[in-house]
């Protein structure tokens, strides 16, 4: 039976900070994830920062997090939002090398001193209690092998019981083609912990080599690009331009038409979505007098065909995503490579937490 002072559950964005910040601080660490092969990995749009979450990329990257550094390591277009205001609400953002930013991601958490990776899937959670007191002691993986540790931190995502829905369509998963984490989010739940269901979603990607670009409005980003880490004097990474399209009135029609088919209005989630990534039905809806809405055409990789359309999450049936598509300019004849989904999964309530983020 292996110990260790600190065990992270989850190999993403906050599971590498955590796991890398408490051996910082001279814990030792095991972070334990599904697969080796996917921490780091990005997975829905492949960008870092934006209004708001910039300014919490630079402050991670002040306590000597890794998500900065890593960032600027793989960002292939850097840019200052916001700037028609103050400095002090700017927002850095970056779109990120999908592949780049998982390797350089693997490469610093493998090497990290103190930290160790175990591969493998969290089903129980171990518990001691002395008098009332309950506190963690440890995981217990699903081959019955038994993690012992001082403090646990679940950093899951939306693995928790996570389902997608595709239109009518639903299956198991913690993102599209991983298995849910089912038997964790019963050891939660069996704790007393108050749970609610949350939803999030993401857009259809696209075959790049298929888009109109001469048809789409170019962006491209700043020139010099801003690093997100103090540390970084450069960015050496190729940078590359994005486009922008719009919906039109032809699209809203026809997602109106099929909003019965979408399961966030045919009933079959319950849990509400992020205020600030509504879903392209949501959009359509909450803002009727609105005549279209930005499609921000953003690449995933520099060597990657695949483009991320921001701005049009849905989980419309499959053939009506692909209709959607046809109606927008430029990409009339795109291939779509996979559809958007919506994913639901469980999360505790944060009231659960104390001010340093321990559970009450």
């Amino acid at each position: 039976m292996r110990s260790f002072d600190v065990i992270v559950i989850g190999g993403g964005h906050a599971g590498c900070e955590a796991a890398c910040a408490a051996a910082r601080m001279g814990a030792a660490v095991a972070l334990v994830t599904h697969k080796i092969e996917t921490i780091g990995e990005m997975s829905c749009n492949p960008a870092i920062g934006g209004l708001g979450k910039g300014h919490l990329v630079r402050e991670i990257d002040a306590l000597d997090g890794v998500m900065g550094q890593v960032a600027d390591k793989a960002g292939i277009q850097f840019r200052m939002l916001n700037r028609r205001k103050g400095p002090a609400v700017w927002g850095p953002r970056a779109q990120a090398d999908r592949a780049l930013y998982r390797c350089h991601m693997q490469e610093t958490v493998l090497g990290y001193p103190g930290l160790t990776v175990v591969a493998a899937a969290v089903e129980d959670l171990v518990i001691a209690q002395a008098g009332a007191a309950r506190t963690a002691a440890g995981v217990v993986l699903a081959d019955g092998d038994v993690l012992k540790a001082g403090a646990v931190v679940l950093t899951t995502g939306t693995f928790l019981r996570g389902v997608i829905h595709i239109g009518e369509r639903q299956h198991a998963a913690g993102r599209i083609g991983e298995a849910p984490a089912v038997g964790l989010a019963r050891a939660v739940e069996r704790l007393g912990f108050a749970m609610g269901r949350l939803k999030t979603g993401t857009p259809p990607r696209l075959d790049g080599r298929s888009i109109d670009w001469a048809a789409c409005a170019r962006q491209d980003g700043d020139d010099p690009p801003m690093p997100f880490s103090f540390l970084t004097s450069a960015i050496a990474t190729p940078q590359v331009p994005c486009h922008v399209t719009w919906t039109n009135a032809a699209a809203h029609e026809l997602i109106r038409s099929n909003l019965h088919r979408s399961p966030i209005y045919a009933g079959a989630i319950s849990g509400p979505g992020p205020r600030y990534c509504p879903s392209i039905e949501d959009k359509v809806v909450r803002f009727a007098d609105k005549a279209r809405h930005q499609i921000f055409l953003e690449p995933e990789g520099l060597d990657d065909p695949v483009v991320y359309p921001n701005g049009i999450s849905t989980s419309l049936p499959e053939g009506v995503q692909r209709d959607f598509l046809a109606t927008i300019v430029g990409l009339e004849k795109a291939v779509m490579l996979r559809p958007g989904y919506a994913i639901e999964y469980d999360f505790v309530d944060p009231r659960e937490l104390t001010p340093g983020l321990e559970t009450r």
